[in-house]
């Protein structure tokens, strides 16, 4: 019987460029990807579940973790941090379930130090101008944050090298296919199956 251990799968990209999108409409087909809790210090919101939407620290308890290096990424936001578990991903993973993280482009690449083995994916713009176009339709950005984020993206595609794939997001089914393709053959590599069937061999023998 082969036992496989899950693969940490991590999406991201620029601002904008339909990251929730696209895993949300993955998760829709694909179920049995298990979505990455986060922690976070700020208060449980009305109808939150421990476990489910987050896991709630106290600061003191979260600023331990980061000390402790027991969590894969962390960021601050507004007075509160959130970050990814590394017990939680580790746990899951062991259990044989794939775990999905999206996140920005900085979270990623802290995950990348500090669990390399993770499978990195980056989703780019069809192009500069398309992505400019997603933001501006939001409505919810002025000229000079557009042109920020704008910047930022282009910051952000030029760390590309550091992913393992890159998935353009020109239209969401055909991303979600690419992303759903690229789960599958990681699961073939040699390199993760090569010692459970070395396993088998020293059965039948």
């Amino acid at each position: 019987m082969i036992e496989e251990k899950g693969i940490l799968f991590v999406l991201s990209g620029p601002s904008g460029v339909g990251k929730g999108t696209v895993r949300k409409a993955l998760f829709e087909k694909d179920t049995a990807l298990q979505y990455s809790i986060s922690m976070t210090t700020r208060a449980m919101r009305e109808g939150e579940e421990e476990g489910v939407d987050y896991f709630y620290r106290s600061k003191e308890d979260f600023e331990k973790m980061i000390e402790d290096n027991q969590l894969l990424e962390h960021a601050q936001y507004v007075g509160n941090y959130y970050g990814t578990p590394r017990t939680y991903v580790e746990e899951t993973l062991d259990k044989g379930n794939d775990v999905f993280l999206e996140i920005e482009v900085q979270g990623a690449l802290q995950v990348k130090k500090n669990f390399p083995e993770g499978v990195f994916i980056f989703l780019s713009p069809p192009s500069l101008e398309e992505l400019k176009n997603r933001i501006v339709s939001r409505g919810t950005e002025t000229e000079t944050l557009v042109m920020n984020r704008l910047k930022a993206a282009k910051d952000e595609i030029e760390l590309m090298d550091n992913y393992d794939y890159v998935v353009v997001n020109d239209q969401v089914d055909r991303a979600v296919e690419k992303v759903q393709a690229i789960v599958k053959s990681e699961h073939c590599k040699k390199e993760r199956v090569a010692s459970q069937y070395k396993k088998l061999l020293e059965v039948s023998n």
